[in-house]
């Protein structure tokens, strides 16, 4: 591992490009200087699949491709002496927002949400929240409170929705029906929410827990989102991905198979032709 003083000054860079990030409108980014967007989907701690996703993008060799990844965190990989490995994704991405820093984009999930705010997600009896502090403290030892802080900002920082040109969304989940009424997708554009949003009934939570995949539910959300089509994670799938209804594509990183997605962000694009920049890896 790295030293943490030099993990701890990646992550503060990090959060910085961030806050940053052109085209940022408090946790909205809306694409800036962008012809073809790869998103992976939630990777829980898969080093494989966020390496394969990486080198997919190729983002050295293409200026005006931009790389979106989701939720990074609460996996199956795990130290020897205990504690889940998957706060090294965060690491790597840092590193990576640092090198592209206009072109590289974390969407946070409702596992990232859980660990800073402290709503605990089990997973066979255990806490993934406490298994996720014994890596960072397996990692870092007496520095892990700090890295911990620092991995809070960069998912308090980090948007909630990313949106190319071409009107194609990107986010972690749709908000269900039941919460439409009550989302105002104007609270997305805040640099700070009020720690309600991110309990039941908040917009935040509505954003990041959602199971609803009904074509009625995404076609009502894609209209208060003023976009087309969206690309989310959230749900795991067998094949990798999967096309719940004629507006949404779910990529799944998390296992095998896996999946990410390329499309072109400078011209209008049907859903079939989003569907088919689908790459099962």
């Amino acid at each position: 591992m790295p030293p943490p003083d030099r993990v701890l000054n990646i992550l503060r860079r990090a959060i910085d490009h961030t806050r940053r990030t052109p085209g940022r409108h408090g946790h909205f980014v809306h694409l800036q200087q962008c012809t073809e967007v790869v998103v992976g989907g939630d990777m829980h701690g898969h080093l494989g699949n966020f390496l394969a996703v990486m080198k997919a993008a190729d983002l050295g060799n293409h200026p005006t491709r931009h790389l979106i990844l989701q939720e990074l965190i609460h996996g199956e990989f795990f130290y020897p002496g205990g504690g889940d490995k998957s706060h090294q994704l965060l690491d790597l991405y840092a590193t990576l927002k640092c090198q592209f820093p206009e072109r590289v984009h974390f969407l946070p999930g409702n596992h990232e949400m859980a660990q800073m705010t402290g709503r605990q997600v089990a997973k066979g009896g255990a806490s993934q929240n406490t298994l996720f502090v014994t890596g960072v403290q397996s990692a870092y030892g007496a520095a892990a409170a700090d890295i911990c802080r620092a991995y809070h900002d960069l998912f308090r920082d980090s948007p909630l929705a990313v949106r190319a040109a071409n009107g194609v969304l990107c986010c972690h989940t749709t908000v269900p029906a039941r919460s439409l009424p009550t989302f105002d997708p104007m609270l997305l554009l805040a640099d700070t929410f009020d720690e309600k949003e991110y309990s039941p009934g908040g917009s935040v939570y509505a954003i990041l827990w959602g199971r609803d995949t009904s074509a009625e539910a995404a076609e009502a959300f894609l209209r208060k989102m003023d976009s087309d089509l969206v690309v989310t994670g959230h749900i795991a799938t067998d094949k990798g991905f999967d096309t719940p209804n004629p507006k949404q594509l779910i990529v799944d990183s998390a296992g095998t198979p896996a999946a990410y997605v390329k499309f072109p962000a400078d011209r209008p694009i049907t859903h079939a032709e989003l569907v088919s920049g689908v790459v099962v890896i």
